[in-house]
């Protein structure tokens, strides 16, 4: 999928306190706060996510926490706060490509990891389906979910080319 990134940062401007707030609400529902409770993928998560949070938590001043359940973990005002804070100081462009990231991995998390040149596309989308990857190991692919798969990855590297402009 090609993006309109002129358009999306001209959007991004416009609404720039309204999409970090949305953004910020969104982190609490991060995928990579939702553990399997199978133990070999939750085994997995803790080897591959918990790498991202610890960077997430440290480098905002967070304190993420990830739940094998369903309901949402209560994350801290202060934390929200931090995560709105840090946001704030993004320039247009970084938070034009965080959230497009954020919107197309499900994940803040991993987004602000693609933003800052933690992890790059490759790593984000591996990190971002890998509980999806798993199961394909498991069971083997499917291909209306590989179709997907891929048109997501590239919307990754989109966002990555498009950081690097």
């Amino acid at each position: 999928m090609e993006y309109n990134w002129k358009k999306i940062e001209e959007d991004v401007q416009q609404h720039r306190s309204e999409i970090i707030d949305r953004l910020v609400d969104f982190s609490l529902n991060d995928v990579l706060l939702f553990w399997s409770s199978e133990e070999s993928l939750q085994k997995e998560q803790e080897k591959k996510w918990m790498p991202i949070i610890q960077w997430v938590d440290e480098n905002v001043n967070a304190k993420f926490k990830a739940t094998t359940g369903i309901d949402v973990t209560p994350t801290s005002t202060e934390t929200s706060q931090e995560l709105r804070n840090y946001i704030n100081q993004f320039s247009d462009k970084e938070l034009t490509a965080f959230y497009m990231a954020a919107l197309n991995m499900r994940s803040v998390l991993l987004a602000l990891a693609l933003v800052k040149g933690r992890i790059n596309a490759t790593t984000a989308f591996e990190l971002s389906e890998l509980e999806e990857l798993y199961q394909v190991r498991k069971w083997g692919k499917e291909p209306e979910a590989e179709a997907r798969r891929k048109s997501l990855k590239a919307s990754i590297s989109d966002v990555e080319k498009y950081l690097k402009q």
